[in-house]
């Protein structure tokens, strides 16, 4: 398993849509245009299938992954984002 995080600009509110449910399908939504994944090798390709299918031109998709280390110095102020973590595809 691999943890990432996903942000995305995209324009078209229907491409949008369309992103946040694919996105959605694989984590949780963290804030407006940022999620966070814990997916396996397999389902991360698949996912960026997905996405690269449904954006235009202009939009941007960018993926971090993060290491172990790294996952435990998320740190957050202010109101909590939504904890469920989700693998369902």
């Amino acid at each position: 398993m691999v943890r990432v995080v996903v942000t995305y600009d995209i324009t078209e509110n229907k491409v949008r849509r369309k992103v946040f449910r694919i996105l959605e399908s694989y984590g949780a939504w963290k804030q407006y245009s940022v999620f966070e994944l814990e997916i396996s090798d397999v389902q991360h390709v698949q996912m960026r299938e997905k996405i690269r299918s449904v954006i235009e031109e202009q939009d941007r998709v960018r993926f971090y992954e993060l290491c172990e280390r790294c996952v435990k110095k998320v740190t957050e102020i202010g109101e909590p984002s939504p904890e469920a973590m989700s693998n369902v595809v």
